[in-house]
């Protein structure tokens, strides 16, 4: 496992990558997983704290129709909270945009809620029709940058990037 170092490390890499190709700007509920690359994002360009994460969602749909590829980041239970913004309005209308998912599902400390939720992500994505990828911190984050990027600018339709608990250093 990489120590707290590489994962703050991982953090500002993947802000950085984030950015080089064209993501922005950047919404968020307050989030303890993320807590790293939200410090990275707030040296760089910030990010714009929203309390709902379906408002977030919404906020991004009118981001990505003025032509910006934003990104929302999220708790697992904030996708759930999402499902009726996204399936009503990103996804039949093709809305690109980035979805940062925490997940807790890992952790022994997990709640009953967070684990639930966790066994749920990828397959409501999938059900959504939405393609995700899972963040690895043994790879440097280019190459699942570059998936995302393909996928939200190329493609022009949604992406979601998983951050497994830990990953980044944040507390679970």
């Amino acid at each position: 496992m990489p120590t707290f170092a590489q994962k703050v490390a991982v953090a500002k890499e993947l802000c950085r990558e984030l950015m080089a190709v064209g993501f922005g700007p950047f919404l968020g509920s307050p989030n303890t997983i993320l807590s790293p690359f939200y410090a990275a994002l707030d040296k760089h360009r910030g990010l714009l704290v929203v309390t709902r994460d379906d408002n977030a969602i919404g906020v991004a749909a009118g981001a990505s129709l003025a032509g910006q590829y934003p990104v929302v980041l999220m708790p697992s239970s904030g996708l759930g909270q999402s499902v009726a913004a996204i399936a009503s309005l990103v996804v039949p209308y093709r809305i690109p945009m980035l979805l940062v998912v925490s997940l807790r599902s890992g952790n022994p400390e997990a709640t009953r809620d967070n684990m639930i939720m966790g066994r749920l992500t990828e397959p409501l994505l999938d059900g959504l029709g939405i393609e995700a990828v899972a963040l690895d911190p043994e790879v440097r984050p280019t190459k699942q940058v570059n998936r995302l990027r393909d996928i939200v600018r190329g493609q022009q339709r949604p992406a979601a990037l998983l951050v497994p608990p830990e990953t980044l250093g944040g507390r679970p």
